[in-house]
């Protein structure tokens, strides 16, 4: 399971004042902790705030990397941010994200041809989030046909079937859930399956409790990647040990800090 940390991210207001004054200290210390706490890649994004994302990408990236040493998602909806964090990055980056809009395709398939870099595919077009599986299952096949002439293959592919928060559209829970099975039949090698975590709980009571649950059944059903909150620890142990019980590592009494370990070991 690839736990990808969110916090490095300038809708925070601590990360964005961090980026403003160019404060490397904060950016350090929440890297580190991201690491930690179990991250084994970490989420750069940052933000609407800043007056040149252009330059800010640049710092941030360079200020991360400074302090550790996991591979980068590189997060922005403009390609000229995107391309400023990836040609910096020392590890293969992530591209989060695309969406199966053509024109965005167009752009960022190649673009992580170009570095070498997996990338994210939303599940949305133009019209907006499909309300079925089945629709959600069209799009990620557009975005893997998409890869493919790109000479991408499907195993750097992730595929994001969007989650809504469930106060809103809690019908939506259970149809993500079945889209993360079929999109994992729909190549061979099969795409990855990712989950911007944090948006099935936003506005609600009880967040961390609608996460840990929501991802433990995401799991169950396939999902091998989350964006989350790597320094929320009961939601790291909950990933470890649904992976045990689904028989992805082997039990031992202290299986939770022997996975801590071996994740140290392996970065």
């Amino acid at each position: 399971m690839l736990i990808i940390g969110e916090r490095l991210n300038g809708m925070f207001k601590s990360v964005a004042k961090a980026i403003k004054e160019k404060d490397s200290k904060v950016i350090h210390d929440l890297a580190v902790k991201q690491v930690e706490g179990g991250a084994h890649m970490l989420d750069v994004n940052v933000g609407p705030a800043s007056a040149d994302a252009v330059a800010a990408m640049e710092w941030l990236v360079k200020t991360i990397q400074e302090a550790v040493d996991v591979p980068l998602s590189i997060d922005s909806t403009k390609p000229e941010v995107f391309e400023a964090g990836l040609k910096l990055c020392k590890a293969k980056p992530l591209i989060n994200s695309t969406t199966a809009e053509k024109e965005k395709l167009d752009i960022l398939m190649p673009m992580a041809a170009k570095y070498d870099a997996s990338i994210i595919g939303l599940t949305m077009d133009k019209k907006g989030i499909p309300s079925t599986g089945e629709g959600r299952t069209e799009l990620a096949l557009n975005i893997i046909a998409a890869a493919m002439e790109n000479g991408i293959s499907t195993d750097r592919v992730y595929i994001d079937p969007l989650i809504l928060p469930v106060n809103v559209a809690q019908d939506q829970c259970s149809k993500v859930l079945e889209t993360i099975r079929e999109c994992k039949i729909l190549s061979d090698p099969p795409p990855h399956l990712l989950l911007g975590l944090s948006n099935v709980s936003q506005k609600t009571l009880n967040r961390e409790l609608i996460n840990r649950t929501y991802l433990v059944m995401a799991i169950a059903m396939g999902l091998d990647a989350a964006i989350c909150d790597s320094l929320d620890k009961e939601l790291v142990d909950s990933v470890i040990t649904a992976e045990l019980l689904l028989n992805k590592d082997i039990y031992c009494d202290s299986y939770l800090d022997a996975y801590r370990k071996k994740a140290v070991a392996v970065r």
